[in-house]
């Protein structure tokens, strides 16, 4: 692919910046008309910039692949709807966020909530994305200057869904998904980070957190995965627990830019790592 394309969502984590550094790190031999799955797909940065016949992207947020299934299906009509919040003559004051956001919290209609969730995730605090216990969503207002809607993105996003199916659902499942089937896989893991440092609590996601035991079944089911033949391939952050891990793996070490953070003197370059699950080295 010759230019880079953005996911239309502000996204904690998001790989648009690791994007080559992925496509590198895949395979080099993989079947012609295999199919690219991501357990964990995000804003989508990857699935936007790689060039597959099809694509299984899954995510355990509802509300995300909601969204995307909106964009998909009726890219229009999406736009329509949710231009005319983002030009709202007070769309960019705290007042109408914080109702807006309540009014998310307490709809029921699919195609209202998916509106309301990319206004309240380009007006809200640093492309976070968080619930509380009670699945309410709680970003504050990000207080931004200015604010710019994603047309083109969005665009671009529904005309490469084509060849998408989104899902919800937890990297167990996917994975159990993919042992029934007998297909041609290539695999992307994106999971929430191990912490560089044990206080961190940034792993928050969809209302609860993703644990060390969770890191540890995740490599495994990698390691089955790659024995029956499936390449699969995770980033995380690079640390002494994450190599341990990734034992058997072909691992290739990276420095990103960090650009989430809670301040700013945090958002230096890290140390990631790209581990690459495959049977015998293929």
């Amino acid at each position: 692919m010759s230019e880079k394309q953005r996911a239309f969502l502000k996204w904690a984590g998001g790989k648009y910046r690791l994007a080559q550094d992925i496509r590198k790190n895949l395979p080099p031999s993989i079947p012609q008309g295999a199919c690219f799955v991501e357990p964990f797909v995000g804003a989508g940065s990857v699935f936007l910039n790689t060039d597959f016949d099809r694509y299984l992207l899954a995510d355990i947020n509802p509300d995300l692949i909601n969204l995307f299934n909106a964009v998909k299906n009726d890219v229009e009509h999406y736009i329509q709807q949710t231009q005319a919040l983002f030009l709202a003559s007070n769309a960019n004051s705290k007042t109408f966020y914080l109702a807006r956001r309540a009014e998310f919290n307490a709809s029921e209609d699919p195609f209202q909530r998916s509106v309301l969730f990319l206004y309240l995730n380009r007006f809200g605090f640093n492309g976070l994305c968080r619930y509380n216990k009670k699945r309410g969503y709680n970003v504050p207002f990000g207080r931004y200057k200015t604010h710019y809607f994603p047309e083109k993105e969005l665009r671009f996003f529904a005309q490469k869904a084509q060849k998408a199916e989104f899902i919800c659902a937890d990297f167990e499942q996917v994975f159990a998904y993919l042992r029934e089937k007998n297909d041609n896989y290539i695999v992307y893991c994106d999971p929430p980070y191990a912490p560089l440092q044990q206080d961190t609590n940034f792993t928050q996601y969809a209302g609860g957190g993703f644990s060390l035991e969770q890191q540890i079944r995740l490599a495994e089911l990698a390691k089955q995965a790659a024995f029956n033949h499936i390449p699969v391939l995770i980033s995380n952050h690079d640390t002494e627990f994450t190599r341990q891990i990734y034992q058997g793996a072909t691992l290739t070490k990276i420095r990103v830019q960090r650009s989430i953070g809670q301040k700013a003197e945090s958002r230096g370059k890290v140390a990631e790592l790209l581990a690459l699950f495959t049977k015998n080295g293929e």
